[in-house]
């Protein structure tokens, strides 16, 4: 998947950066791919999250093992040695987790697999690639906290 750098880095620009502060809530990203990783990041800091990446599906199966649950969850499909199919099981697999709202986000556009997240427990499917303001708009309506 490609991104026109100068069109993000302009979108990156509309959106003011939220005070640090040790009350942030934690996304977990999972998320290969290092253009999708940085752009992704950057969106989920200025919307006032610390965000946990993992790379790799083993990685972040690691950091589901070790993290407390997450305000959010972001979730690539298509991922080295663990897929996001079988990632979005874990998670919802333990109990501590089956509320965290999962969006996954992936360039597989395909009906049945989209099917496949939301029957499995996802909360959302964005498919790749996405519009950063739509993207922000589904991330807020998941996840209502006080402002």
């Amino acid at each position: 998947m490609e991104f026109d750098s100068f069109r993000i880095r302009e979108d990156i620009r509309r959106y003011k950066m939220q005070p640090e502060g040790e009350n942030r809530p934690i996304a977990l990203l999972v998320e290969d791919n290092n253009q999708s990783s940085y752009l992704l990041r950057s969106i989920l800091e200025r919307e006032g999250y610390t965000v946990e990446l993992a790379r790799d599906g083993r990685q972040a199966q690691r950091l589901v093992g070790e993290l407390e649950p997450p305000a959010l969850v972001m979730l690539d499909v298509m991922l080295p040695y663990v897929d996001g199919f079988q990632l979005l099981g874990l998670m919802r697999e333990k109990p501590a987790w089956k509320n965290v709202p999962i969006v996954m986000l992936t360039g597989k556009s395909q009906e049945k697999d989209i099917v496949r997240a939301l029957d499995a427990g996802a909360n959302d499917y964005i498919v790749k690639p996405f519009k950063l303001d739509e993207l922000r708009a589904r991330i807020k309506r998941l996840v209502k906290r006080d402002t």
